[in-house]
C-alpha cells in the first residue's frame, strides 16, 4: 500500500480522504496549508501527494511549483476549478493528475493506482528495453528519457514525453484514445481532456498547431497518429 499526504483545508473533504484511504490500507498523514505539506514532504518519504488548490496561506499552484523544487513524488490535483488553461498550467508546472471536485473515491482510487503504477514501474527499471526512434527529424530515446527536433533538444514534460513516445513506437498507425488513457495513463477510463490539453502542449513544442499538423494527426472519432512531415 501507499504512504499518502493530503494537502486540504477543508475539514470535512479531509476526514472523508482520511477515512477512506485508511479503509484501503494506505497510510496516510494530512495537513492543511502549503507550508506544513512542503514541511512533511521535506522529512518524510511519500508515494503520492492529493493537493488542493484552495489552501489558506498560499495557492495551490505556487506549491505544487514549490514541490517540484524539492521532489518528484507524484501529485494528484483535487480542484472546484474547471478552467482548461489553468488545468494545462498545473499539468506543465508537474502536476501527474488532477481531478475535479466533487469525486467519488472509486475515482480518486483508480487514479492513484494509475499514477503508483506508473511511478514504481519506472522506480524498479520494468519498463520495456528501449531504442532510439525516428520518425521523419523527430529522434526519440526512451532510456535516457531524451527528444529532439532537428537536433534540438524538447524541453516535454514527464507526461508529454510518455505520450510522445508511445506514439513514435507506432509510426502512421492511429492510436485510439482509449488505447491511450490505457497505455499512457494506465487508466481504463477518463476524461478525454486530460489527452486533449497534452496533445496541445506537445503540438506547441513541435513547432505546430491542432490547425496545421506536421507530426501529430487527429481523427477526429478515431484517434491520434505520429507521422513525418509529406
Amino acid at each position: 500500500m501507499a504512504r499518502v499526504l493530503v494537502v486540504e483545508d477543508d475539514q470535512f473533504v479531509r476526514s472523508a480522504l482520511i477515512r477512506h484511504l485508511t479503509d484501503a490500507s494506505h497510510t496516510v498523514r494530512s495537513v492543511g496549508t502549503a507550508l506544513e505539506a512542503l514541511r512533511e514532504v521535506a522529512h518524510v518519504g511519500f508515494d503520492v501527494v492529493i493537493l488542493d488548490l484552495g489552501l489558506p496561506d498560499l495557492d495551490g499552484s505556487e506549491a505544487l511549483k514549490m514541490l517540484r523544487g524539492i521532489t518528484d513524488v507524484p501529485v494528484i490535483i483535487a480542484t472546484a476549478r474547471d478552467d482548461e488553461a489553468e488545468i494545462v498550467r498545473l499539468l506543465n508546472d508537474g502536476a501527474d493528475d488532477y481531478l475535479t471536485k466533487p469525486f467519488s473515491v472509486e475515482h480518486l482510487s483508480a487514479r492513484m493506482a494509475a499514477v503508483l503504477r506508473r511511478s514504481r514501474a519506472s522506480a524498479t527499471g520494468t519498463e520495456p528495453p528501449s531504442r532510439v526512434m525516428r520518425v521523419g527529424g523527430l529522434s526519440v530515446d526512451p532510456l535516457r528519457r531524451q527528444a529532439e527536433l532537428d537536433g534540438v533538444a524538447l524541453d516535454l514534460t514527464r507526461r508529454e514525453f510518455d505520450l510522445l513516445a508511445f506514439l513514435a513506437e507506432r509510426p502512421g498507425v492511429v492510436v485510439a484514445r482509449k488505447e491511450l488513457l490505457a497505455e499512457v495513463w494506465q487508466q481504463a477510463y477518463g476524461d478525454d481532456q486530460t489527452i486533449d490539453v497534452h496533445l496541445s502542449w506537445l503540438r506547441r513544442k513541435l513547432g505546430e498547431t491542432a490547425a496545421k499538423p506536421r507530426y501529430l494527426h487527429t481523427l477526429r472519432g478515431v484517434g491520434v497518429k505520429l507521422e513525418p512531415p509529406l
